[in-house]
């Protein structure tokens, strides 16, 4: 192998890589003759059987077709991946679609969101709280006395340092007029636990959502029209509302608000345990030692509060026969919704 050999070589070789239109064509020229056993391997081997006076030209030769071929190789890989990547990324329009799997918002998060909705409509904030709260807001300041049931171990998760899991929303009002003079108007929607037996309509872990409005001149007629308007955007014009009289610690009067059971469609079933009624509210004024405690007047404000169940607005509006459906976490269930 002389220079001359050598040189025809060098183009022969380059006009191969040059010309290899794939990747896998360009990896057979450079092993043809880079590899270990390629072309230039065996020219470098043999330079011992060429003449003194040519070895030295041969030698350079043989380095000039390396560094040249090697260049022109990674030029082309280049060029080549950069091809390729952008024929894979292109769109085609004749492929069949592919279906993307998505997730819906859970039932709970859909009335907790619609609620909202419907009470920002007149004029309500949102307001929130911790789950861990003092048995002071839970229970004294919102005038439960010290013998009542609610606070028994039976009934209420109770921690350490005077300390529990809320058994309601409505420490958030405490918290809020403690912080906040009148007028005001919120909702608090959030999570409850209470030492309730699961059936098909109780859990111990639920959601509440309360509200409150406190102004001059608030009546029980303002409450009334409140949430009939809510039941009616709630669930329809078709929904019934009834208001019972019942007892509340920090509401005087009281009420229960009860929506038509949406199984039996009010004819008595064991949802409603026969009556054809779901309790879904329990609502009244409030009570004038809940504002002393506060530090409002209750001689110039007047207020009212309710408090209503989440799961069970949800029971009624998508027609779910047991509240146990909404935690099992099937994925047949949910995606219903």
């Amino acid at each position: 192998m002389n220079s001359a050999e050598l040189g025809a070589l060098q183009a022969e070789a380059l006009a191969q890589a040059e010309s290899a239109a794939t990747l896998e064509a360009l990896e057979a020229v450079r092993i043809h003759y880079l590899g270990r056993k390629g072309l230039l391997p065996q020219i470098m081997k043999s330079l011992k059987d060429v003449a003194p006076a040519e070895r030295s030209a041969v030698g350079q030769g043989a380095n000039a077709l390396k560094d040249a071929l090697t260049a022109v190789l990674d030029d082309r890989v280049s060029a080549l991946t950069v091809r390729s990547e952008s024929a894979a990324s292109t769109f085609d329009p004749t492929l069949p679609g592919r279906w993307m799997p998505q997730g819906t918002v859970h039932p709970i998060s859909q009335i907790i969101e619609e609620s909202v909705r419907i009470f920002a409509t007149l004029g309500f904030t949102v307001a929130e709280g911790p789950d861990v709260e003092n048995g002071y807001r839970n229970f004294e300041a919102l005038n439960t006395p010290d013998y009542h049931p609610s606070l028994d171990q039976k009934d209420t998760f109770w921690l350490q340092d005077d300390l529990l899991l809320r058994t309601q929303t409505s420490p958030v009002q405490i918290r809020t007029m403690e912080s906040t003079p009148p007028p005001v108007r919120i909702v608090t929607p959030g999570r409850c636990y209470r030492r309730d037996t699961t059936d098909a309509t109780h859990s111990a872990n639920f959601h509440q959502i309360e509200g409150l409005y406190v102004d001059r001149d608030v009546s029980l007629a303002d409450l009334k029209g409140t949430l009939a308007h809510f039941a009616r955007q709630m669930m329809g014009p078709g929904i019934q509302v009834r208001f019972r009289p019942h007892f509340f610690p920090f509401t005087e009067p009281s009420v229960e608000c009860d929506f038509t059971c949406h199984v039996c469609k009010g004819k008595g079933c064991r949802v409603c345990k026969q009556s054809g009624w779901i309790e879904i509210a329990g609502a009244g004024m409030v009570d004038p030692r809940v504002f002393r405690k506060v530090g409002y007047d209750p001689e110039s404000v007047s207020g009212y509060a309710f408090g209503m169940g989440i799961e069970r607005i949800a029971m009624i509006r998508f027609g779910i026969p047991d509240i146990r459906m909404l935690y099992d976490n099937d994925v047949r269930f949910l995606r219903q919704f």
